[in-house]
């Protein structure tokens, strides 16, 4: 039997996002600690692929899940996913909120719960905790703290009381999951794709990343993420992340991919995949598909003279 693998435990917002792809439904799933696991699993062929966090519509990118896709080599993405954020201040039964004077809270969750914390707790202590459904579990235990922030339904898995409902500070928050694999089979274009990449700039000089965007701009490419991240082996030295419109058997994405490894040799391609919004990318006309294979054959033609 197939398994995948997910960041656990029972609960996380991860395990959320496995429950929407259909290939995992009757497979075993396996909890791991950290995207590194996740990945070995994936890697090792322990899992047949992992679902990961790979950006937050407050936070930005997951920098752990992007650095590690730009270090592990023949990794794809093969599908993405979205997770509305909703967040539950909870504390073992009996407790009130006017009794809860330290909170046991991710950093992550409680940086986006700050707001409200600071209006109904404002004399709050807060304690990290390394999951979010952790810290409820810790409550279980011996804790010094009298509440904790989780995930909305973690009332399901343990045995606390909800004492407020969706207590985030923005209430459309939402949480970007990719489930990631070996496979190196390409779906068919959708109309609704997006292309991942990690591009690292070849040399620090004035004007390479105006050159990399270029080939994007030129073919009428849009991006909806571009984020980047040092490489480590000096200073000045980046990498890019990048999440494009389109797909790798669109003209334009494939011509703007040639014209990348011209200018980086080091681009990695990390899939091409639907978009889980299922939004109908648009471009202009002069940059259909038909436009690209039109200017090839009239070279060929030229060339064949």
């Amino acid at each position: 039997m197939e398994t995948y693998s997910y960041l656990g435990p029972a609960g996380t917002f991860t395990e959320a996002a496995l429950k929407q792809v259909p290939e995992a439904e009757g497979a075993v799933w396996r909890s791991v600690n950290n995207v590194g696991e996740a990945f070995a699993d994936v890697v090792s062929g322990r899992s047949v692929a992992a679902m990961i966090a790979i950006e937050n519509s407050i936070e930005g990118g997951v920098t752990a899940t992007q650095d590690a896709l730009a270090n592990i080599p023949n990794l794809r993405i093969i599908g993405e996913y979205l997770v509305p954020v909703r967040f539950d201040l909870v504390a073992t039964p009996g407790t009130k909120l006017e009794d809860v004077t330290i909170v046991n809270a991710h950093p992550v969750a409680y940086g986006q719960c700050h707001s409200w914390l600071d209006t109904n707790l404002p004399h709050h202590g807060h304690i990290p905790s390394s999951s979010n459904v952790a810290a409820a579990a810790s409550l279980l235990e011996s804790s010094t703290a009298d509440a904790a922030i989780a995930p909305a339904g973690i009332e399901t898995h343990y045995a606390v009381e909800v004492l407020a409902s969706n207590i985030g500070d923005n209430p459309n928050a939402v949480t970007r999951f990719v489930l990631v694999s070996r496979t190196t089979a390409l779906p068919e274009s959708t109309g609704y794709d997006k292309t991942s990449l990690i591009i690292e700039l070849p040399e620090d000089r004035a004007g390479t990343l105006l050159e990399m965007l270029e080939q994007f701009a030129t073919r009428g490419v849009n991006l909806s993420l571009i984020q980047s991240r040092p490489i480590g082996d000096s200073m000045g030295r980046y990498r890019f992340v990048i999440d494009a419109d389109g797909h790798i058997r669109d003209e334009r994405m494939a011509d703007a991919l040639l014209g990348l490894r011209r200018f980086s040799p080091g681009l990695i391609f990390l899939g091409s995949y639907p978009r889980a919004d299922r939004a109908l990318i648009a471009h202009p006309s002069r940059y259909a598909d038909e436009v690209f294979t039109d200017a090839r054959a009239w070279l060929d033609n030229l060339l064949g003279q």
